[in-house]
């Protein structure tokens, strides 16, 4: 179906590595580290076939030293490089108003622009190396990891005292307490609906990775940590397939309460 509508858009269905030598710019919005390096170096990787001067704009949520290592091996092939992680979700990628945060050589800066310009309503330059970007990428994922966290612990002990989670909602967002990730995960828990916009599991892989950085850097984060583990129990639970504010139904189970939709 995704392939039916990206020819609709415009969209060529061509082998890519056939097509790879004709290419400017590669995007690769994929989920993690090894996926990244598979569509670049795996068995049909795409950086042997690229044209020198190709732009790679890796957009994965990954450590920052990967980011570098993926810059290396395509500057070793005359390609380059810009460790491109973005925010924004589903939504605002349809609407080409991505939020992006770009690290790498003003020359790939320069051969990405048209690019940038499409996905993009801010494109924050975070350095001319790669790494920057993904460190700031992490910044973000760690607040947005404890965001929807703490959405879930706020509904469920709200409900725990017998408020209704419409009420909650109305309030908190007209209220200091609010944050963007409650305005929306929050609705999700209320309609019952764990459609995945953004899975569960995607915060083991993203705090995952916030606290791999931490421990290297010696830096203590008991917040991201907290966080992790109620993310870890909604898997547990079999809930990683569902839309992240599915880890409200951890603290609904310890608190003995009823979710909306739930019987």
């Amino acid at each position: 179906e995704q392939v039916t509508r990206f020819k609709q858009e415009g969209g060529q269905s061509d082998e890519l590595t056939m097509t790879a030598p004709s290419l400017d710019a590669v995007v690769i919005v994929v989920l993690n580290a090894p996926q990244t390096e598979s569509v670049l170096f795996g068995e049909q990787g795409l950086a042997a076939h690229l044209k020198p001067g190709a732009v790679v704009v890796a957009c994965a949520t990954v450590t920052p030293d990967f980011a570098r290592d993926m810059s290396q091996r395509c500057q070793a092939l005359g390609l380059h490089y810009i460790d491109a992680p973005m925010s924004g979700g589903a939504v605002k990628a349809a609407q080409g108003q991505l939020s992006v945060m770009a690290s790498g050589s003003q020359e790939a800066f320069d051969a990405a622009a048209p690019v940038m310009d499409a996905i993009a309503e801010n494109v924050f330059k975070m350095g001319d190396e790669a790494g920057m970007g993904s460190a700031m990428k992490s910044v973000n994922q760690l607040l947005a990891g404890i965001h929807i966290a703490s959405m879930g612990e706020a509904l469920a002990f709200g409900m725990k005292q017998g408020i209704d989670p419409d009420v909650i909602v109305n309030v908190i967002t007209q209220s200091a307490g609010n944050s963007w990730m409650f305005e929306n995960r929050a609705p999700h828990v209320v309609s019952g609906d764990y459609t995945p916009h953004s899975a569960v599991d995607i915060w083991l892989k993203d705090l995952g990775i916030v606290m791999d950085i931490s421990k290297q850097e010696r830096f203590s984060a008991p917040l991201t940590a907290a966080a992790l583990q109620q993310f870890v129990a909604a898997s547990g639970m079999g809930h990683g397939g569902e839309d992240d504010a599915a880890v409200t139904k951890v603290y609904a189970r310890n608190s003995n309460i009823k979710l909306p939709g739930e019987a």
